[in-house]
């Protein structure tokens, strides 16, 4: 007989330091979760609306100054105003604090400076399908963060959708390049499969209306089937037909998978810019 595992508990008390679009998701996460109210603040000088009022109703504390060190700081301002925010932020944190970082081009390093009191650091990348609890997260630990504090860090990072742990920090600009910016990529492929619709003579709302749904039901299937993407797109391609005469033109000399190939490496050169 199987037993079923309790997920991991969440790290309180909990502060979310920024709670813009990311912050935000992960916070309403953690909440429908099953997270405690009481047990979050919420540090957000500019709060949007929503915030603020979810906040009320629920009973969050918004903008309170630290009583005592956190359980958990996430850390989901803008990367831009971590200088200015480090010694307020400093005052959440503890010897055991854990603290999770969303911070673009912000290394390991760099928190730990800022922060000068930080321990146990892991930094995320999340993608934006992460709002909607679909999302690829790759996660990596400073030498603190052990098997407590990993799982800490993924009770706060589980509604988000998939995490993948690295081994080397350095593997996040690659990360970046392919599941932080691969959503508009996607985007890309179904704004460009509607307009070839429309070339076609589709009229353009309807064209819209099928590549939508076309790239988005690929995804799923995607998702649902354990096969390889290779093996589908074989799987889906008759000898001769319709199917094979487009990816013809697609995979011509390798164009699509070389092209791939150089935007990917174009984000991840880029990102490395951003964290120097």
């Amino acid at each position: 007989m199987t037993q079923d595992h309790a997920p991991p508990p969440f790290p309180t008390p909990l502060v979310l330091a920024g709670a813009g679009k990311m912050g935000a998701a992960l916070l309403r996460g953690w909440l429908a979760g099953g997270l405690d109210p009481a047990a979050v603040t919420v540090i957000d000088p500019q709060p949007s609306p929503e915030i603020a009022v979810l906040c009320a109703e629920r009973g969050l504390r918004l903008n309170t100054e630290a009583a005592a060190p956190a359980g958990a700081l996430v850390l989901g301002i803008k990367p831009q105003v971590l200088d200015e925010a480090a010694p307020a932020l400093s005052a959440w944190i503890g010897p055991e604090t854990l603290v999770v970082s969303i911070l673009a081009g912000k290394t390991i390093a760099d928190l730990k400076r800022r922060l000068p009191s930080a321990r146990a650091v892991v930094r995320v990348m999340p993608n934006l399908p992460a709002s909607i609890g679909r999302g690829a997260t790759g996660a990596v630990g400073s030498p603190e963060v052990r098997e407590s504090a990993r799982a800490g860090a993924e009770a706060l990072l589980a509604s988000s959708g998939l995490i993948a742990w690295l081994d080397d920090e350095a593997l996040i600009d690659a990360v970046t390049a392919v599941s932080g910016s691969g959503p508009a990529y996607v985007f890309l492929l179904a704004e460009a499969l509607a307009e070839a619709g429309v070339a076609a003579g589709l009229p353009p709302d309807l064209s819209a209306q099928l590549a939508r749904a076309t790239v988005a039901g690929a995804g799923a299937l995607l998702d649902a089937d354990p096969r390889e993407a290779g093996q589908l797109r074989r799987d889906v391609t008759s000898p001769g037909g319709t199917t094979a005469a487009a990816l013809a033109v697609l995979m011509r000399e390798g164009a699509l998978p070389e092209l791939m190939q150089e935007a990917v490496a174009a984000a991840k050169r880029r990102a490395g810019e951003l964290s120097g």
